[in-house]
């Protein structure tokens, strides 16, 4: 089978996720040419049955601005006829879904069938979707796709009840490498030791550093926990608009050597296989990729309790729910585990397990693979 996987190429989830289901389905043998105006993040080495088809994007004196939408429907087009797609995937609604529509139905007058699966994952839902502007878009690409699928049962309540009564929305949660990421496969000592010094406890948080992240959040946590005697460090991973404010607040607060800003980085498994307790505070998330994969290298996840984060952190089993902005609870929460080694070796084993045994690549590809099939 030929399948044409079109998403955004940078550090966000739903790059991450097309990414690494590409590559295994190309490791299943299904041949995955990956569509977007540069080479997906995740897709740092060659390998056999994965092709990169790079969108060409014109520039004309007389249009303002970039016509990425057209372009990627003219390349999909392209690939489509060339390289026999069976099936386009297309990760985000908007503008990739509108443009596989566009590519479908020019394809379609040549005689050549493509069918065109869309995957929702958040924020085209929750914030880019509800523009007035893009609202009927949104609306139109999710009914003229051949099938949906949403990563969280949140998030297709959402879409169902912002956009569409559309009823065969499948849920098909995003998944992780478990093998990558398991702590037991890295000699962490040494980079503990230059993340955190001699820090007792190491608490890391990984996002795009968005406003919806509360990434000062976690820096307020770190200093409701060292006034409990804890030498604790927080180790923050990313970049983003919130940068410079979080760092501020780590000068106001006089806690600049208690914590580490790494920046984007790749190895992020081997960074959190370093981590005590992983914070994700977040306003809203449709899933929470970087928490499971936090639980999979067995690090409790002190979360906000929103979104689709129930669905992935077990409440009391593989780490705690909070309410947005409750600072004091969760630093208590991160307290807890810091200061009871017993319990928090039980997180961290059921948190391994509950990633392995839920949302490991052989529990979740072959859902996609029924998918494509169907289709």
């Amino acid at each position: 089978m030929n399948i044409g996987m079109v998403c955004y190429p940078t550090y966000g989830g739903s790059g991450v996720v097309a990414t690494e289901l590409g590559m295994a389905l190309a490791q299943r043998g299904w041949r995955v040419h990956f569509i977007s105006y540069a080479v997906p993040s995740r897709l740092d080495r060659f390998q056999a049955n994965i092709r990169f088809h790079e969108v060409e994007i014109p520039s004309y004196p007389l249009m303002e601005h970039q016509l990425y939408t057209l372009a990627l429907a003219g390349k999909i087009i392209d690939v489509a006829r060339y390289e026999q797609l069976d099936v386009l995937h297309v990760h985000y609604a908007i503008p990739h879904a509108i443009s596989g529509f566009l590519a479908k139905h020019v394809l379609e007058r040549d005689g050549i069938p493509l069918r065109v699966a869309t995957t929702l994952h958040g924020t085209d839902i929750t914030l880019v979707g509800l523009d007035p502007g893009f609202h009927p878009l949104v609306k139109f690409s999710i009914e003229a796709s051949d099938a949906v699928t949403c990563v969280s049962s949140y998030l297709r309540d959402r879409t169902t009840q912002l956009f569409t009564d559309r009823q065969n929305i499948a849920v098909i949660p995003n998944f992780v490498n478990t093998t990558v990421y398991d702590r037991t496969r890295y000699d962490t000592a040494a980079l503990r030791t230059q993340l955190a010094g001699d820090a007792d406890v190491v608490l890391m948080h990984v996002s795009n550093f968005r406003p919806v992240k509360r990434v000062t959040d976690t820096i307020h946590i770190l200093a409701a926990v060292r006034t409990q005697g804890i030498n604790a460090c927080l180790v923050l991973i990313g970049d983003g608009p919130d940068r410079a404010e979080a760092e501020k607040l780590c000068r106001s607060l006089s806690l600049c050597e208690h914590v580490r800003f790494v920046g984007k980085v790749m190895a992020t498994a081997e960074l959190l296989s370093t981590a005590d307790i992983f914070l994700l505070p977040s306003q809203n998330e449709s899933f929470g990729l970087a928490a499971l994969e936090a639980l999979s290298c067995g690090v409790p996840v002190v979360a906000s309790n929103v979104g689709g984060i129930p669905e992935v952190v077990a409440h009391g089993q593989t780490g705690y729910l909070a309410e947005p902005g409750d600072i004091e609870r969760m630093a208590r929460y991160c307290i807890e585990l810091a200061t009871n080694g017993t319990k928090w070796q039980r997180f961290s084993n059921a948190a391994r397990r509950h990633a392995v045994e839920r949302f490991s690549i052989d529990c979740i590809v072959p859902l996609y693979e029924q998918l494509y099939q169907r289709l």
